[in-house]
């Protein structure tokens, strides 16, 4: 099967029309989802009744995430970001097959550039990003939470998804060697530990608030505006 390869590495099959499409998306769509509304049913929502939710998702890759979750949630103006040009591309494809009015064009946003928030406008209600810290060096990972603090509204969420160690435990034999698989192909990268990533949230004036496990020995890791 023809595939190309994302900055990640991570197998990105053409599907025609510019669209990409990755393996991940069919199964983890679905148990995200689910997590997604029980975190933003949980918080507060905007005053007024036609208030919207403002929702901005950095690496969104393929774009069928953006498309699946701006489905889910019409009242939510869903903004994807991306770096690399072929997915770009693809976001822009798979947004203009869905044809749905609260997905917006897509975004260049490279997480490695510190000061990648400055161009966009506060607040947001909801950042989510998936798949993103362990295949980045941690200055990525500072970047991000950075710059979600400075873009989130005081009751907005950051909702990170990926493979994480817990408290020092890798959760599972394959998450270990995962690891280290990423570590030997690139010695930035690294499934993070949620302690570590609590501790950079902390510097940045957020606090972890939520952990769940998920599916295949992955985690959410949900983050607010520190006390």
């Amino acid at each position: 099967m023809d595939e190309r390869k994302s900055e990640s590495g991570s197998a990105w099959t053409p599907r025609g029309n510019g669209k990409l499409s990755a393996p991940a998306v069919a199964r983890n769509t679905a148990p995200i989802l689910e997590r997604l509304r029980e975190t933003i049913d949980r918080a507060a929502r905007p005053p007024a009744p036609q208030a919207r939710w403002r929702a901005l998702e950095l690496a969104s890759g393929s774009g069928e995430h953006a498309v699946a979750f701006a489905r889910a949630f019409a009242d939510i103006d869903w903004q994807p970001s991306e770096r690399d040009p072929a997915a770009l591309d693809s976001i822009a494809a798979w947004r203009a097959d869905a044809g749905l009015a609260n997905l917006a064009a897509p975004l260049r946003i490279d997480l490695a550039d510190p000061r990648w928030a400055e161009a966009l406008d506060p607040p947001v209600d909801l950042i989510y990003a998936c798949n993103l810290m362990h295949i980045s060096p941690v200055a990525v990972s500072r970047n991000l939470l950075t710059g979600a603090a400075r873009l989130l509204a005081d009751d907005g969420i950051l909702f990170v998804y990926g493979c994480f160690s817990r408290s020092g435990d890798f959760v599972s034999p394959s998450n270990r060697r995962f690891d280290q698989a990423l570590r030997a192909r690139d010695p930035a990268w690294g499934v993070r530990d949620t302690d570590f990533v609590a501790e950079m949230a902390a510097d940045c004036g957020l606090a972890v608030s939520d952990i769940i496990a998920m599916p295949a020995n992955n985690t959410v890791v949900i983050l607010r505006r520190g006390g």
